[in-house]
């Protein structure tokens, strides 16, 4: 059964933010406001929202007071205290909307950026590979570090993984990193040298 007193600060919570209350659009910000002619009212409020974990932050506005919560739990926890449990449907459907949103940002972000890092990596070692092939030092190179360097070639779009799985006797990813890594001192080098 309802506690009558905790009905009464419902309502009380409730007519304020009918009264002089605003919430911004969801989809922009999450702003949720109450307006007060007088200080002492402005401060009941907020007492009273405390009682339900609300904290409002209160600010002197020209000649009022203003209380405001900018965090979406905030908003939805008041929302839900004073009964608008339509308004707390919505505001958690494009909450959870925009977090969506913003983990498959954050995922195809990091995506991107590995997979420039891989492509600007193999144009780095296709480059050193053409220019030893040019200063007749391809030859030079031992015969498995050639045999990377030949897979890089023919395959500038694998994975040092993949091309590890290419070779006749397979490796892991830091054996064809420690090779490639090799063509790229000796190519550093024949090009110091000139």
């Amino acid at each position: 059964m309802a506690n009558p007193k905790d009905e009464i600060k419902k309502t009380i919570l409730r007519g304020s933010f009918l009264g002089a209350g605003s919430c911004t659009d969801p989809e922009k910000s999450y702003h949720l406001e109450i307006i007060f002619g007088d200080k002492k009212n402005a401060e009941y409020i907020s007492n009273l929202a405390k009682d339900y974990g609300i904290v409002f932050k209160i600010i002197k506005y020209k000649d009022k007071y203003m209380l405001y919560i900018k965090e979406a739990d905030q908003v939805s926890s008041f929302l839900a205290c004073i009964g608008a449990n339509k308004a707390v449907l919505k505001l958690e459907d494009i909450r959870v909307f925009k977090e969506m949103k913003n983990n498959v940002n954050r995922i195809v972000n990091c995506e991107t950026a590995n997979l420039t890092k891989t492509v600007d990596a193999a144009v780095s070692q296709i480059e050193d590979i053409k220019f030893l092939q040019k200063m007749n030092k391809f030859e030079e190179l031992q015969p498995e570090v050639r045999e990377v360097a030949i897979l890089r070639l023919e395959h500038p779009e694998s994975s040092l993984k993949e091309l590890g799985e290419m070779l006749s006797e397979p490796i892991g990813k830091s054996g064809i990193n420690h090779r490639l890594k090799k063509i790229q001192i000796l190519a550093e080098e024949i090009r110091g040298g000139k």
